[in-house]
């Protein structure tokens, strides 16, 4: 934790892309402005954009910059490994795609209930400690998705976890499916630094329904980004909060604030509970638009997307919402052309009900009229 300088950090998921391709000239300008400011982390994974985070990481980082101006968090996923045998070849693996000898840290990825229990089949904490030990790995920790007594048991039975990233923002915050409060407090009784994932919530948070959007210009401060972002980094125990930035605007933005951060005061606490109880009255599906449901759907459904324009729909009733689900249908599969297969909820990390939920944005959408 020696190396952390600054608590703001560049999140590899949600970088610009070219057609199905990272753009690396924005990339490059855009990690070249988060150091410039003096900040430094950087988080990826194997499946952030389908492989190419990693190859942009290598890109637009280490292959330009000198290894003591970065810190580099990667992760080892279950989509990767079947055995104990699996995991060293792809750890090295990762080493050599970002372009590096150590990682500063490394995370079991996504822990939930089910995942934890392939993770200890396959001893893949344990050779994580023993990379640790080989100095492959400079910090140890986990990424995790689940309920706070699952995480609990998790920090019980590993003890040399040393840091834990939860998803922590100010609408999740009393979710009782997130749980964002409670597994920040189970962090803070085990004494674990935490990293911040979906400050903004996928960007739901930067993007407010209109009165939302209205009690934070009321306080003539900042964009609603600014107030999501420092609500989680002005909690005890935040060692980073991070932003999967997708353009240089966001990131100049994100720099304003976090340069010379400041929590909240009194007056923006209070607006954030008004957000709160606003996002509390419109019953909006929480995606954060990770994708990790789309690659295993068998019909192709676009699900993030289709849930964009439900929650469009709902927050502004836009007609228009309908013209960009037919958009997004049109080379991917309906809502109605679910098999109910389930594959997409073994993997979402909000763990919504997302074939129940792909029926009612059948009912919505694909009406005779919508389709007109």
């Amino acid at each position: 934790m020696d190396r952390i300088r600054k608590n703001f950090g560049f999140g590899y998921m949600r970088l610009p892309m070219k057609g199905s391709d990272v753009d690396l000239e924005k990339t490059c300008e855009m990690v070249d402005a988060f150091l410039d400011a003096g900040f430094h982390y950087f988080d990826t994974a194997h499946g952030y954009l389908q492989g190419r985070s990693e190859k942009a990481i290598k890109s637009c980082l280490t292959s330009r910059y000198p290894r003591d101006r970065y810190v580099l968090t990667d992760k080892l996923t279950m989509a990767y490994f079947k055995t104990e045998a699996d995991i060293r070849p792809f750890f090295e693996s990762q080493l050599e795609i970002c372009g590096v000898d150590y990682f500063d840290f490394y995370l079991m990825h996504a822990q939930s209930a089910d995942i934890f229990k392939h993770f200890k089949a396959c001893r893949a904490y344990e050779t994580a400690l023993e990379l640790k030990k080989e100095g492959k790995i400079r910090r140890f920790g986990i990424s995790f998705h689940d309920r706070a007594e699952v995480l609990e048991q998790i920090l019980s039975e590993y003890p040399q976890i040393e840091v834990v990233q939860i998803q922590f923002n100010y609408a999740d915050f009393d979710d009782p499916a997130v749980q964002s409060r409670k597994c920040y407090e189970v962090c803070r009784r085990h004494g674990k630094p935490i990293i911040v994932m979906e400050p903004v919530k996928g960007g739901n948070l930067a993007n407010l329904p209109e009165a939302a959007k209205r009690v934070f210009d009321d306080l003539h401060g900042g964009s609603p980004a600014s107030y999501a972002i420092r609500f989680a980094a002005g909690f005890p125990g935040i060692l980073m909060v991070l932003s999967g930035m997708s353009n240089l605007e966001q990131m100049r933005d994100n720099i304003s604030f976090m340069q010379d951060f400041k929590p909240l005061n009194e007056a923006e606490m209070a607006a954030v509970r008004k957000v709160q109880d606003i996002f509390r009255s419109m019953h909006l599906i929480a995606c954060t638009a990770c994708r990790y449901c789309t690659d295993g759907c068998p019909q192709s459904i676009s699900i993030p997307d289709l849930f964009a324009a439900m929650n469009t729909k709902k927050i502004y009733n836009d007609w228009n919402a309908g013209y960009y689900y037919n958009l997004h249908t049109a080379n991917h599969g309906k809502a109605s052309d679910c098999v109910q297969c389930g594959a997409c909820e073994q993997v979402c990390p909000q763990h919504l009900p997302i074939r129940e939920l792909l029926e009612k944005v059948a009912a919505e959408f694909e009406t005779e009229k919508n389709e007109e």
